[in-house]
């Protein structure tokens, strides 16, 4: 077990690295001046223009910028925002309680909801109930995130006014930040079901938007899986001792079939990091993925250059927890590391 850790955490060293020189140099290959983006329209003289750019480290070749971020990194420094002057580390811990918050409800509906409908296309197989849930899942899978956004809002939001259109919690509740997770907090800080109800009304919309594709790749998953193992001798023989079809299914076939879908779950958490940044822009959500939306447009360059290396630290640890897990369920790999 030990040895696996070692093994992905040495692996992880040139991803890493690659990350950060597509981060640093994909950014300034955007057109748009930081510099110019400060000073604004009218903009300064030539003299505060190259003073500010020498504050920024931005009059340097790249090769010696990209070295000098290196060198920060390694020290735990990610650099200082241009915008707010926060370090740029100080910021996304500040803003990732709200999308691992987000995330995770996203993947607990998907779950919840996917394991079974793939278990019950698996069992139905070729029927109306097969047909129906893998179609839908295949048109949910196919669905932009932007797109499936603005429906829900115009139709949940805007039309029928169940659920709010942006943010976390509304604006005359005062919860005090403990743990930065919005549904805690609230809690913690007193506010009672009425508070702790506004600001999960507030992760509804966000949430299925998110979780939409998830939940078609869980499902697809879960069937192909299931069908996969109650083709297996071991199956017959438990119908054949006069088992019933359901504790066949649910006592033998399923935890043998959640192997791959054990996989998958944990990919798509790690997907869920990114794919939240379109989700967070529509919703308005205050995660990461809005933090880097927001520097790109001021071409933040410590911001994207230090969150997009940390969003990438954070889904290579979920890859080696999935990796943990996907031992834990199949004992019969641990004799082959």
């Amino acid at each position: 077990m030990l040895s696996l850790i070692g093994r992905r955490l040495l692996s992880s060293i040139p991803t890493l690295l690659g990350v950060s020189l597509v981060a640093f140099f994909l950014i300034r290959w955007v057109p748009g001046d930081p510099v110019m983006l400060m000073l604004g329209e009218r903009g300064g003289s030539p003299e505060l223009y190259q003073q500010m750019q020498a504050q920024l480290g931005l009059d340097r070749s790249l090769g010696e910028q990209y070295l000098k971020f290196l060198g920060h990194i390694l020290q735990g420094d990610f650099g200082t925002s241009v915008v707010s002057r926060r370090p740029v580390l100080e910021e996304f811990l500040a803003r990732f309680p709200a999308t691992v918050e987000l995330s995770l409800l996203a993947l607990f509906w998907a779950v919840v909801l996917g394991v079974p409908l793939g278990v019950l296309a698996a069992i139905k197989r070729s029927s109306f109930w097969d047909y129906s849930l893998m179609s839908g899942a295949l048109v949910g899978y196919s669905m932009p995130i932007f797109w499936w956004g603005m429906i829900l809002i115009l139709f949940f939001s805007v039309g029928l006014g169940w659920t709010p259109v942006s943010g976390r919690i509304s604006v005359w509740h005062e919860v005090e930040v403990v743990t930065g997770f919005m549904l805690i907090d609230t809690w913690l800080s007193g506010g009672g079901v009425e508070v702790f109800a506004d600001a999960l009304r507030h992760m509804i919309l966000p949430a299925i938007a998110l979780g939409t594709l998830p939940l078609a790749a869980i499902a697809r998953m879960t069937r192909s899986s299931v069908l996969e193992v109650l083709r297996e001798d071991y199956i017959r023989t438990a119908k054949a001792k006069g088992l019933k079809h359901r504790q066949v299914v649910m006592n033998h076939a399923l935890r043998n079939a959640l192997i791959p879908v054990v996989t998958v779950i944990g990919l798509m958490g790690g997907t869920l990091l990114t794919g939240a940044i379109l989700t967070e822009t529509i919703f308005s959500w205050p995660g990461i993925g809005r933090w880097l939306v927001n520097s790109v447009a001021a071409r933040d360059y410590p911001v994207i250059q230090g969150g997009i290396l940390l969003i990438s630290f954070v889904i290579i640890t979920v890859n080696l927890l999935v990796d943990l897990v996907y031992l834990w369920v199949n004992p019969l790999l641990r004799d082959q590391i």
